[in-house]
């Protein structure tokens, strides 16, 4: 095809953008599952006992917040989460890992298989893109469990 005919070709511009207003020495610091927990909470739109949702934080190198990303907002039993959202974000903001978080309206802590089964396609996403999936947080009304501080990464 020749360049000519190229210009008469409908093709749309795809444009990126990204803005951070937050000084670097300001950004929250992310160094245990309890401050991953913190920051999620201060974030999160919804209530946590009536609808699932599925949030994620994005962190540069020394694993301070970059920004946090709404994946997902389900119902009263589930939410869908499609990684490539996840990591067009991360590639978008640089980041250079994530922490993801979702609650559970039944104050059940215990992740199910679906929970199990998105965490590994993340982790195994993040691999590829060398941006590592540092944790995924169960949270509820009272307390949160941490698939990293219980080995399930």
């Amino acid at each position: 095809m020749s360049f000519d005919k190229l210009k008469t070709l409908a093709l749309a511009e795809i444009q990126v953008q990204y803005s951070n207003n937050i000084k670097s020495s300001d950004r929250v610091k992310i160094t245990s599952s309890r401050d991953a927990e913190r920051a999620f909470r201060e974030v999160w739109e919804q209530p946590l006992q009536h609808r699932e949702s599925f949030y994620v934080l994005f962190l540069d190198r020394s694993n301070s917040v970059l920004g946090f990303f709404l994946v997902s907002l389900g119902g009263v039993s589930g939410t869908v989460v499609d990684q490539k959202l996840i990591f067009q974000t991360a590639l978008k903001v640089n980041a250079s890992s994530v922490i993801a978080a979702h609650n559970h309206p039944s104050n059940n802590l215990e992740p199910s298989q679906a929970d199990l089964n998105i965490t590994r396609k993340i982790k195994e996403s993040g691999v590829l893109l060398d941006i590592p999936l540092l944790d995924h947080l169960i949270i509820c009304q009272e307390n949160y469990r941490s698939l990293a501080d219980d080995g399930y990464l």
